[in-house]
């Protein structure tokens, strides 16, 4: 069995990669290596889903990520976020982001249930074939020895067991065991402010469509709806309020009383919590690597502390993979630090600055700092600035894996590649990632790549788990021997002169890209990038091109 049923059931003694925590970052990541084949074992000290929300926004990327990882669209219950606002309690709406419309195939920004995402990636994972799931087993310590990490973990039972893993992926959350024993330190801040979080059910007439923060600094307070009739409100305790105080009924009836009537107020869900803005140093030591809350915890004022854990995911995951299946050197996992610390800093950063709007010191600080945000948006540059999420750090690498970038090129390398709506062979309507599947692919613009290359260079990329790839103007077919797709509404080929070749890493990040009268030196950077500059791929006789192993 599988997917953290109460069973006895005991771990394997030796796996690919341990994964030491269950919930919606790890799940993706086993389902990520089950995709690619890698033989994964995950463990939980719970078995069941947690039955109770907590992570609430998800953006565009994130749900790229989960596409990546095998969800289908209607996986789970999502609510599109048309907008979100912010309200001065003397100025008024000071300010306005504008989440409408997609990017890359999915909405800006949708709120979800988290027990539904949870339910849905574990159903993925149980249809992998190579990834095994299990619940109540605890990690109590790991050795890292040359070849592998030794894992002691107990069960319910009090039972020792050890787990070999040529790698492990700790995705505990932010009180993280793994953390701990690899003695990483957490930096940054803890915020003084207590927050009381209420999640109201049965609102299914009367919730709000958007997202929106009052300002007020007497009681700052972000408001937003959720699936299945749900409704969230965070209310920040005041100076001498207790936890006690202000999570009993009656005080919750009175601060939701401007919205809700107390005779039909539903509690689902009731917490108080401290938010944190924290980061490691670093995000791996050896064959040890951290995700998530492990590694980084956000405070929640932009909704990215879940979106940042799956692009650690996205990121390590096909990695470890190309590494195990003898496509890339070891040293490419160096990269994973190197290209998501900074990003996930960034977004801890961006979370800071929003909470320092919406939880002003004071009336005084209040009134200057959203008057200067209204007068902000007078003027077209900083209203779109804010308004359209230019402020939104790009998931855009400055250094990583991947030839650097040249400027002027609309594809910029060592961001993700665009994702757009296609028609393959097959006069299969999709997005374009699921043609991209689950490889290192070589995509021509206007031109088969095959075409470009020896028998010696496919060889050769298809050693280093290498894909081809046609992509061609809509009502124009191919005359080539490799995959083909049309670009329906012509939002990829303009990004690149005709005859252009363009390596897509599996997470979706470009690698390199050069006209095809380069492909031999574009071949040559990337091969150079996976192997080293002294590798020889060509003694590696396995590939994972083949059909992701389902259970029956």
């Amino acid at each position: 069995m599988n997917n953290n049923k109460n069973v006895s059931e005991l771990p394997p003694s030796a796996v690919d990669v341990l994964v030491v925590g269950n919930g919606p970052v790890g799940a993706t990541i086993a389902a990520l290596l089950g995709r690619y084949g890698v033989t994964t074992l995950v463990l939980d000290k719970l078995h069941e889903i947690v039955l109770m929300p907590r992570a609430i926004a998800l953006d565009n990327e994130a749900l790229r990520i989960l596409q990546l990882a095998g969800l289908s669209e209607d996986a789970f219950e999502k609510i599109v976020i048309p907008e979100v606002k912010m309200h001065s309690p003397v100025l008024g709406q000071f300010g306005r982001a504008n989440t409408e419309g997609c990017i890359h195939g999915h909405p800006k920004l949708v709120t979800f249930y988290q027990p539904d995402l949870e339910r849905a990636m574990r159903g993925q994972v149980s249809r992998l074939k190579s990834v095994t799931s299990l619940g109540g087993f605890e990690l109590e310590s790991l050795v890292e020895e040359a070849e592998c990490v030794v894992a002691t973990v107990r069960d319910q039972d009090g039972h020792s067991h050890s787990v070999r893993a040529q790698y492990l992926i700790g995705a505990d959350g932010a009180s993280s065991r793994v953390r701990t024993l690899i003695g990483q330190e957490f930096e940054g801040q803890t915020y003084a402010e207590d927050w009381l979080i209420v999640d109201a059910r049965n609102r299914h007439q009367s919730a709000i469509d958007h997202i929106e923060f009052i300002c007020d600094p007497r009681r700052p307070t972000p408001h937003m709806p959720a699936p299945g009739g749900r409704e969230r409100w965070e209310f920040m305790l005041q100076p001498g309020e207790s936890r006690e105080e202000l999570e009993s009924p009656e005080s919750i009836a009175r601060l939701i009383a401007p919205w809700i009537n107390p005779q039909e107020l539903e509690i689902e869900r009731k917490a108080v919590y401290r938010f944190h803005a924290r980061c490691c140093n670093r995000f791996s030591k050896g064959r040890t690597f951290l995700v998530g809350d492990a590694a980084h915890i956000t405070p929640p004022f932009v909704g990215q502390g879940l979106v940042a854990g799956l692009r650690d995911g996205a990121n390590l995951a096909w990695k470890l993979a190309w590494v195990l299946r003898g496509h890339a050197a070891p040293a490419i996992l160096d990269t994973y630090d190197v290209e998501r610390r900074p990003h996930a800093q960034a977004m801890i950063n961006l979370a800071k600055l929003m909470g320092r709007l919406v939880m002003p010191k004071n009336r005084i600080a209040a009134f200057f700092i959203h008057g200067l945000m209204r007068m902000l948006a007078l003027t077209p540059a900083t209203r779109r600035y804010f308004e359209q999420l230019d402020i939104k750090p790009k998931n855009t690498f400055k250094h990583g894996l991947f030839v650097q970038h040249r400027r002027g090129d609309k594809l910029v390398r060592g961001s993700l590649f665009p994702q757009a709506w296609i028609r393959t062979l097959q006069k299969q309507i999709k997005l374009s990632d699921d043609a991209l599947g689950d490889n290192l692919t070589l995509v021509g613009f206007g031109v088969d790549p095959l075409s470009l290359l020896t028998t010696d260079q496919i060889v050769s990329w298809e050693k280093m788990g290498g894909h081809f790839l046609e992509v061609r103007p809509r009502g124009q077919r191919s005359g080539g021997s490799c995959d083909f797709i049309e670009d329906m509404n012509h939002d990829i080929l303009p990004l690149a002169a005709k005859g252009t070749l363009v390596a897509v890493r599996p997470d979706r990040i470009i690698m390199h890209h050069a006209p095809g009268a380069e492909a031999s030196r574009l071949l040559r950077d990337c091969r150079g990038l996976l192997m080293g500059d002294d590798a020889t791929p060509d003694n590696v006789s396995i590939t994972i091109n083949e059909p992701i192993k389902l259970r029956a």
